[in-house]
């Protein structure tokens, strides 16, 4: 079975589902689309925000040679992971929203036709950082549930320090994959990027991470989870449904 995980950023699919890509490249082939570079944002080098808009020449010589550095560690942990397929689209990063909806939903519908994914992952709807909005948006109508379309389920997954910080908070997973034994390999594709964890306790720190998969999993009968929200499942024979 092929399957797509559509991203904005380099992390988010270690960040949001590490351990299920994990789980599922034991068994089937997943294909990773990062939609922004992830670091031209911050409007400075050396991996910190600047309060101001504009900026140098220089400084953006910099970024892109960090942009460099964050694919090579994107590559790494989708390698840890065991994702077969990464693909980036460098789009400019927290400026998607002012990138035309539709250039964006037709690259994900070229890799669609490509890859022929039966289930797509991408971010949640509800989220404080625009670019997972639009990555949501232009992923919700690439997967719209025409007749000769590969895709079976949509689903949705947050991230933390994103989609909690929204408010009001709305993500209402109703599936959810035990990730016991995958923890360790979401923890070590994490560490891949090392420039974007953060010290406990922030969000997106290693010892944040083990806790938001043991209150996942605390949800779900599980030691560790990870949680999804259905946006969309169907199928001709529910019976041989699998995950």
């Amino acid at each position: 079975m092929n399957i797509l995980v559509v991203c904005a950023h380099p992390d988010d699919e270690t960040i949001g589902m590490g351990g299920t890509i994990k789980k599922l490249s034991s068994k089937h082939n997943v294909s990773i689309l990062f939609v922004s570079e992830g670091i031209t944002g911050r409007r400075k080098s050396g991996y910190v925000s600047s309060p101001q808009y504009e900026v140098s020449k220089e400084e953006m010589q910099k970024m892109q040679k960090e942009i460099e550095i964050r694919k090579k560690h994107a590559k790494k942990a989708c390698k840890i992971l065991g994702a077969t397929n990464v693909q980036f689209l460098d789009l400019a990063n927290l400026e998607l929203d002012q990138i035309p909806l539709l250039k964006i939903t037709k690259e994900i519908e070229k890799n669609i036709l490509e890859i022929q994914p039966k289930i797509v992952f991408t971010h949640h709807y509800n989220d404080l950082n625009p670019d997972h909005r639009v990555v949501y948006e232009a992923t919700i109508t690439a997967t719209r549930p025409i007749p000769d379309s590969t895709v079976s389920s949509v689903m949705s997954f947050e991230i933390p320090a994103a989609t909690d910080w929204r408010k009001p908070y709305k993500f209402n997973p109703n599936f959810y994959v035990e990730i016991t034994k995958e923890l360790q390999y979401k923890i070590k594709a994490l560490a891949a990027y090392h420039y974007e964890i953060r010290k406990s306790p922030h969000p997106r720190s290693t010892e944040m991470t083990k806790a938001v998969a043991q209150r996942w999993g605390s949800l779900s009968g599980f030691q560790c989870a990870e949680a999804f929200e259905i946006l969309l499942m169907k199928s001709r024979n529910p019976e041989n449904i699998t995950f």
